[in-house]
């Protein structure tokens, strides 16, 4: 299991992933939020990372908290409705960017990104993304056969003159740091980049919850918070049904990368899945809140007789694990075929759907799960995800 979509082997091995008449791209230190005099905060449950306010002159304020893991920076977007901005005056200085709403074409650069984007019913605004390849949607397929949705590089290195091309309204930046300079080169030709961080969530149910944050860019607030309270109510009701095993089998999970063995810490949003689907893994008690780092005879000391392994990396089958390594065959879940992987859920061009969707339906993800761990609970459930290894 995995919080992101599409970077390096290393990352999938951790698990777990702005008319634009005014821009500023400004840092700010964390919690240094311009004061606003408020109508109402947008009732956030579950994420951390974002606030949403309504101002009493018609305006949203959007505040990015964490934009990336341990940001030291915070960012503030001003949303304004196109049929009144021509009475609004704002002080640039105070915001990240300015944006009109609805947005008509914005470029978003992880797949985690178009689930909401399709939910929300505005995946036709999207016209450009970072190595389209990657993508699963079938709808978003259909887009980018036909053309309306472009390729534009790689996430980390855009390019420029693709998206300037374009002329996007905004783009939905994701980012490990505040050192991309190819996002400073857009940002000064009046694009605005609007930082995402949804993938620094710890819990299944706070990165869902993101969908509340692209949906005042489309004036879609209504539909986001009925879209996320089903998902939340199916989560929540899988949860409780998990709670009714008279067991918790033993669980390990991650694979090695070279010498490391990379596994979710227990705080971590994969951990958090495992914990909510009953299961007794085996680093639960660590403290860490993305991943750990550990040899691989650490790991077989603690986790030989583990019942199942979920989630072995990009492994889609025994052979591929075998041949990797001949550590792996000394597990028991190994030799008992009791490991599950999400590797063998791809899309057409090869895009694991995993790293796209589950972010956006973490319910699925856990009836996967509570189908895997307590067979009688879900007896008749097709799993969506993860899959018996080949």
């Amino acid at each position: 299991m995995k919080t992101r979509c599409k970077t390096t082997m290393l990352k999938r091995l951790i698990f777990s992933t702005a008319i634009l008449f005014l821009c500023g791209c400004k840092q700010k230190e964390k919690n240094a939020i311009p004061k606003q005099n408020t109508t109402s905060n947008v009732h956030i449950q579950y994420a951390n990372g974002f606030s949403i306010v309504k101002k009493a002159n018609g305006i949203t304020v959007i505040n990015v908290l964490t934009p990336w893991a341990n940001a030291e920076t915070t960012y503030s977007y001003a949303l304004i409705p196109k049929d009144i901005q021509a009475n609004i005056t704002l002080d640039k200085n105070e915001y990240d960017a300015i944006i009109s709403t609805p947005v008509e074409k914005v470029v978003v650069t992880s797949t985690t990104h178009i689930p909401a984007l399709e939910e929300l019913g505005v995946l036709n605004r999207l016209i450009g993304f970072p190595d389209t390849k990657y993508i699963s949607s079938k709808a978003a397929r259909k887009r980018i056969a036909s053309g309306q949705i472009k390729e534009l590089g790689v996430n980390e290195d855009l390019n420029t003159e693709a998206v300037l091309a374009l002329r996007p309204d905004l783009i939905f930046g994701f980012s490990i740091n505040n050192g991309n300079n190819t996002y400073k080169t857009i940002q000064r030709a009046n694009i605005p980049v609007v930082y995402n961080g949804e993938w620094v969530e710890e819990t299944p149910l706070g990165k869902a919850e993101w969908i509340k944050f692209f949906a005042p860019f489309f004036n879609k607030s209504e539909e986001a918070d009925l879209i996320f309270n089903r998902i939340e109510k199916a989560y929540l009701e899988a949860k409780k049904l998990a709670s009714k095993a008279e067991k918790k089998p033993t669980v390990i999970s991650g694979a090695m990368y070279k010498d490391v063995w990379y596994l979710p810490s227990g705080k971590s949003w994969a951990a958090n899945f495992l914990r909510d689907a009953n299961a007794n893994y085996l680093w639960k008690d660590t403290n860490e809140k993305g991943s750990l780092s550990l040899s691989w005879e650490s790991v077989l000391e603690k986790g030989q007789h583990a019942e199942y392994w979920i989630g072995p990396d990009q492994f889609g089958s025994y052979q591929e694990m075998q041949s990797a390594s001949h550590h792996y065959a000394q597990f028991d879940a190994f030799k008992q075929q009791k490991v599950f992987t999400t590797a063998n859920t791809k899309g057409e061009t090869g895009g694991t759907l995993y790293y796209e969707l589950a972010p956006q339906r973490p319910d699925l993800v856990l009836k996967d799960l509570i189908h895997i761990l307590h067979p009688g609970l879900l007896p008749n459930y097709i799993p969506y995800f993860f899959k018996p290894l080949l």
